[in-house]
């Protein structure tokens, strides 16, 4: 817990630093950080203390005095197999009730720590957003050094109207923020820069004008209220939910409604599509997810359509099917080229729909695969300590070894596999690549057949590879061919 605990601590270290925070608040921070560790901290425990324990037995031959009293291997481990059992419970509950409490305290505490001093709201590359400071508006910056950030390059301010409004805009090259442990009043000078200001009028001929002032300048100061920031309140909690703040119930529930809203989602969007093309007559009976159209194939379906409407107004209706080219041939050959641009139009219009709504339904099914995730990730999590329970105990009888050495390098070798394919496995799950379940089941269901394996062997007083009976055959095989060449 101690090295994942200095570990986060350089994660979260521009949120800590320099922000004048006492003892009381970084210690509340890592109280609130430590219950999000358990994931990674109990199961490389689970897997090290039954390495040691079990290495330490085999290394000053308890087992066989175990062994020689009658007692085996599987009834020596049967008070520790009652206990991770009984861990496993604790560790779901743990992982259902305290890890979301956890991970809401834990982001509530940094956004209000964030909010402190404004140069520590303010995030390189993105707009940042300042309410309640007396004047609302967006600071976007490119770059921010100097002693407590205070140096600002390329500073670009959208400042609100009461109704929440960007009339205002203000360039600058360069900004410095100025301020006083006395005041709650902090300076924002910008240094060459520009001021646009869009107009309201009262004409609604000079409205269509969008009229707007602009005006130069080498120095500016904007003055930013901050006794509220100043007096912010720590413990303050926010209505903020992701997934790792729910517990069992709240994701089941979530899952459920996640799943229907984006199955409308999509049929709706669907049914539009469909309308806008008017070239599927039944489009019940096509299946989107098997059917893949070319453009051209999509523009000639457009163009049928256009031209089926361009004949019924020109022509007779006939019984006869007849083909794009025959059609099109019916028609004045400026109709030809009006014809084929509609389509073309209709084409591009529907594909850049299709495109901006492909990246929306993207964020929406991997927002649903993340629920889905950290569902199946609290019941995995308490398996996960059985399962490397029996990974370690008999490895560690087999190995024969105690202490802090080869024990200490094969525990963080097998953990380190199990994290980064649990790592791979729910980012893959996340993309929908694989289902969600599966990639939280993966690194466990892993090491389920090598700690059966493991166990086999251990019961067996085997070693940990065992090639003996391999080389017996390869000796057998070449004692027949001897005896055979003899005869």
């Amino acid at each position: 817990m101690v090295i994942f605990i200095f570990q986060g601590i350089w994660l979260f270290i521009d949120d800590l630093a320099g922000k004048g925070l006492g003892i009381v608040i970084i210690g509340k921070f890592l109280f609130y950080y430590m219950p999000s560790l358990v994931d990674k901290v109990l199961p490389l425990t689970v897997l090290l203390s039954s390495i040691l324990t079990f290495g330490t037995f085999a290394e000053n031959y308890e087992f066989a005095a175990m062994k020689a009293s009658g007692i085996s291997l599987q009834r020596g481990m049967r008070s520790l197999i009652v206990y991770v059992i009984f861990l496993g419970g604790v560790t779901f509950f743990f992982a259902n009730n305290v890890i979301p409490k956890s991970e809401q305290k834990t982001y509530n505490l940094r956004r209000n720590i964030a909010k402190v001093k404004p140069a520590a709201a303010i995030t390189e590359g993105v707009f940042s957003d300042f309410e309640g400071t007396g004047e609302g508006m967006n600071i976007k910056v490119d770059k921010k050094y100097g002693e407590q950030d205070r140096f600002l390059d390329n500073v670009i301010i959208h400042k609100k109207t009461k109704q929440s409004i960007n009339n205002t805009v203000i360039k600058a090259e360069a900004g410095e923020l100025i301020s006083s442990e006395d005041s709650d009043i902090i300076q924002l000078v910008l240094k060459d820069g520009n001021y646009y200001e869009e107009l309201i009028s009262k004409s609604t001929k000079e409205k269509r004008k969008h009229p707007f002032a602009k005006s130069k300048f080498e120095t500016y100061t904007i003055n930013i209220d901050v006794s509220e920031l100043n007096n912010q309140d720590f413990d303050e909690d926010r209505n903020v939910t992701t997934d790792k703040m729910k517990n069992v119930g709240r994701l089941i529930k979530d899952i459920d409604s996640l799943k229907k809203n984006n199955l409308e989602k999509v049929e709706a969007f669907s049914k539009n599509i469909v309308t806008r093309m008017g070239a599927f007559y039944n489009p019940a009976k096509i299946d989107s997810t098997k059917r893949k159209q070319s453009n051209t194939n999509l523009i000639k379906d457009v163009v049928q359509n256009d031209v089926d409407d361009l004949v019924k107004q020109n022509k007779p209706k006939t019984d006869s099917i007849e083909t794009i080219d025959q059609l099109l041939s019916k028609l004045k050959e400026y109709q030809h080229t009006q014809t084929i641009n509609r389509a073309k139009n209709s084409v591009s219009s529907i594909l850049t729909t299709v495109v901006a709504k492909k990246d929306e339904l993207q964020k929406r099914f991997k927002f649903y695969n993340s629920h889905i995730l950290s569902l199946h990730k609290k019941y995995a999590l308490a398996f996960s300590c059985i399962i490397l329970f029996f990974v370690g105990a008999p490895l560690g009888a087999i190995i024969r070894k105690g202490g802090l050495g080869l024990p200490m390098v094969i525990a963080i070798v097998l953990f380190l596999t199990y994290y980064f394919i649990g790592v791979f496995a729910g980012n893959y799950a996340k993309e929908g690549n694989i289902h969600p379940a599966l990639g939280a089941w993966l690194s466990t269901l892993i090491m389920l057949p090598l700690g059966i394996f493991l166990t086999k062997r251990a019961t067996a007083d085997r070693g940990l590879t065992g090639f003996g009976h391999i080389i017996d055959i390869v000796k057998g095989f070449f004692k027949k061919k001897e005896k055979v060449s003899e005869k």
